[in-house]
C-alpha cells in the first residue's frame, strides 16, 4: 500500500488539529525531498539555505547547536565542518549521530555552560572550549496568545545569545529563530552591538503560513563583550 495512502487513513482516525499537522506533513515537498535525500527533518534545508546565503560553516570550525533534535541542523553541520567539530544538546533524547557529540540536557539548566565548555574542550586544539558557530532552531511551546508566544520566543532567543557570549570565540556567528510581528527591538540593540553584522532571513524552505525568520549575527565582538562584562561587575 502507497505510504501516502496509509498516512491519509491514518489522519481519518486523528484528532482535526492533528489531522491538519499530518496533511500539511503529506503535502509538503521539502518533507519528501528530506526523507529521499537522507535528512533528518526538513528543518535541514532552513540551514542549507542560510549557509548558502551567508557562507558561515568551513571546515574545522566549531559549532554548538542548541535544541537540536531531531538533528537536521547537526546532520548538515558535521558535512561542512568535519567529524567531531559539532557539540548538540535538546531536552529531548537525540538518535547518535557519526561525527557529532550529543547529550541530553535543558540548555537553561546552570550547569549547561560548563558541560557545553568543558565538551568544547575536548576536541582537538580547542582548549579554551570556545566554538565559532552557536545555532538556535528552538521555539517554545505555544499558548494561542500571540503577544505571549512572541513574548516566549524573545525570552529563549535572549538566553541562546546570553550562552553564546560565553562560547563564542572572536569573530564567531550566531543563528537564532524569531517570529516576526512583534517587537524585537531590545533583540537586535544587543546583536548589533556584539556582532559586526546582523541580517534577517527567511529561508524558503520554512513554511510560507509561518511567522517564522532566522536572526543572522556575523562578525562576533569577544573583546567587546568581555569588556562590558567587567564593567557591569566592577
Amino acid at each position: 500500500m502507497p505510504q501516502k495512502f496509509q498516512q491519509l487513513k491514518k489522519a481519518k482516525r486523528l484528532k482535526k488539529s492533528s489531522q491538519k499537522w499530518l496533511l500539511r506533513q503529506i503535502n509538503d515537498p521539502f518533507v519528501e525531498k528530506a526523507r529521499l535525500e537522507g535528512w533528518r527533518s526538513r528543518a535541514a534545508f532552513k540551514i542549507i539555505e542560510v549557509d548558502e546565503k551567508f557562507k558561515i560553516f568551513k571546515k574545522g570550525k566549531i559549532v554548538v547547536d542548541l535544541g537540536a533534535a531531531p538533528g537536521g541542523w547537526s546532520q548538515y553541520a558535521v558535512t561542512k565542518v568535519g567529524d567531531g567539530n559539532v557539540v548538540a544538546l535538546d531536552l529531548l533524547e537525540i538518535d547518535s549521530l557519526p561525527g557529532a557529540m550529543f547529550f541530553q540536557q535543558d540548555f537553561l539548566a546552570e550547569d549547561a555552560p560548563e558541560k557545553i565548555i568543558n565538551l568544547l574542550k575536548t576536541i582537538t586544539h580547542n582548549k579554551s572550549g570556545r566554538c565559532d558557530i552557536v545555532l538556535s532552531d528552538m521555539a517554545a511551546n505555544t499558548t494561542g496568545d500571540h503577544t505571549t508566544d512572541h513574548m516566549r520566543i524573545i525570552a529563549l532567543l535572549e538566553e541562546a545569545l546570553a550562552l553564546s557570549s560565553k562560547i563564542l570565540s572572536d569573530g564567531g556567528c550566531f543563528v537564532g529563530k524569531i517570529f516576526q510581528g512583534g517587537s524585537s527591538d531590545e533583540i537586535l540593540k544587543e546583536l548589533r552591538k556584539n556582532f559586526s553584522t546582523v541580517k534577517y532571513f527567511k529561508p524558503d524552505s520554512s513554511r510560507k503560513d509561518s511567522s517564522e525568520t532566522y536572526l543572522v549575527a556575523l562578525g562576533f565582538k569577544a573583546e567587546h563583550v568581555v569588556k562590558e562584562t567587567k564593567e557591569r561587575t566592577s
